[in-house]
């Protein structure tokens, strides 16, 4: 362990009582959310005769 040490400086011991340690040390899996996808929309994927003609033909 480090010996302290003491310092006249008031400023520098504001300081080293702020930032005087390291924050805790973050793991992988606390960096990742995980959420579920929305769920599929099923008449995306549906096929339209109609709907083609108008969005592609006209």
């Amino acid at each position: 362990m480090e010996p302290t040490r003491q310092s006249a400086d008031p400023a520098e011991a504001a300081r080293r009582t702020r930032f005087g340690e390291l924050p805790r040390r973050i793991r992988v899996e606390e960096m990742v959310e995980e959420r579920p996808a929305g769920a599929p929309d099923p008449a995306k994927d549906r096929y339209s005769a109609g709907e083609w003609l108008v969005r592609w033909c006209l």
